[in-house]
């Protein structure tokens, strides 16, 4: 998803924190400790937990593997109620939640991506991100395939009144508590569960996949969000419905999907393929890209960089370093490679160091190999740069 605003502006100015279409959602918040003045009867605490696990599904089974990633079919009946349900979540509109969440996806643990841990923090990518008044209006020309029913263009426009109708409802059968505890109190969990994938699910857990990004798996988290924990297989393969790929790996969404198509509701359930599931396939180059950056991240160039200078001033001189750069600066890999550099990771030892760093993969020995060269080449630069500055 393309930004309206340049990223800069994007995701570099925190200073809209307070922007007047976020209202409601931090209303919802204080609402929730009206909890505390109407007590907790039974009946209140029980439509709680309902209202969470009903809209927890819609949100994992309608917002995210139906909206988002097209991974089964239903029909258009279907579909509006699937939006009509996830947006009593409070948690904007089918179209806005689909553009944002495939922008995630194309931009993972980038600097673009709107809700990325690695560069934009915790609780930025937990929570911040809702504020930046960029991230609401998102490119929808990611979402042509949803933008053409005008029924969900209604439903994305008028969003609140899926959640403001569920709040009225709840308060007619349930009085006050039904209200600030079956409502307001299960939003707010609600919230904060949905946020934990963005968040939690690329800290806490396995990587068993080469995903190029910081996606993990963790039992918790999917039975928190009733299967999305499972973020490191969803990551691998993305169009499938199922995201627990083992037999333990607990996915109640899909189940319930797999129940619903029992009856003719949804179709076309996507399998993930065994070659998938058993990580035999080879990953893209943009994956191999991104891992191999991390690899070779994770050693200290001025280390390696000081060790090659050390080297190269017993027999030649810093200034003899800098004439030769200032004449084939692009062939300074070449030049660096003619000497002996016992200190710069071989690659055997970058495969040992990816081993307890990555998942096995048939891709491993290309990630080695590519963050190879990126060493060299930091290090080569990180080497001239300095001798041309003392020259």
């Amino acid at each position: 998803m393309a930004h309206d605003h340049d990223h800069d502006h994007a995701h570099g100015h925190h200073d809209d924190i307070v922007y007047p279409a976020a209202v409601p959602f931090a209303l919802v918040h204080l609402a929730a400790l009206g909890a505390f003045f109407t007590g907790f009867p039974a009946y209140a605490v029980w439509m709680a937990v309902i209202l969470y696990v009903v809209r927890m599904f819609a949100v994992t089974g309608a917002y995210h593997r139906y909206f988002s990633h097209r991974s089964y079919k239903t029909s258009r009946a279907m579909q509006f109620v699937l939006a009509f349900l996830a947006q009593t979540s409070a948690q904007r509109g089918a179209l806005w939640w689909a553009a944002i969440h495939r922008h995630h996806h194309l931009h993972s643990d980038t600097e673009e991506d709107v809700h990325s841990p690695r560069h934009h923090g915790f609780f930025y990518s937990h929570i911040g991100w809702i504020f930046n008044q960029s991230n609401w209006k998102p490119d929808y020309g990611t979402i042509r395939d949803l933008a053409k029913y005008p029924e969900l263009e209604w439903l994305d426009k008028h969003y609140l009144v899926p959640p403001t109708l569920l709040a009225i409802g709840c308060t007619i059968f349930g009085g006050w508590p039904g209200l600030f505890v079956g409502f307001f109190l299960s939003t707010v969990v609600l919230f904060h569960g949905t946020f934990a994938i963005n968040s939690l699910a690329h800290e806490l857990g396995d990587q068993r996949y080469l995903t190029g990004d910081d996606s993990r798996n963790h039992w918790f988290l999917a039975l928190v969000t009733l299967g999305e924990g499972w973020h490191n297989n969803h990551h691998h393969y993305q169009s499938s419905t199922r995201q627990g790929f083992k037999w333990w790996e607990i996915d109640i969404t899909y189940y319930i999907l797999k129940a619903l198509s029992w009856t003719g509701l949804v179709w076309d359930l996507r399998e993930p393929p065994a070659e998938i599931v058993r990580g035999e396939r080879p990953v893209g180059r943009k994956v191999i890209e991104k891992v191999a950056q991390d690899l070779a991240a994770s050693i200290s160039l001025d280390g390696v960089a000081a060790r090659v200078r050390e080297k190269w001033a017993e027999s030649h001189t810093l200034e003899d370093l800098a004439e030769r750069a200032r004449r084939a600066r692009d062939q300074v890999e070449s030049l660096l490679a003619e000497m002996s550099l016992p200190h710069l990771p071989t690659t055997p030892e970058l495969r040992e160091k990816a081993e307890e760093m990555f998942q096995e993969s048939p891709s491993l020995d290309m990630v080695v190999n590519r963050a190879h060269e990126l060493l060299a080449k930091a290090v080569a630069d990180r080497v001239l740069d300095q001798a041309l500055s003392r020259a």
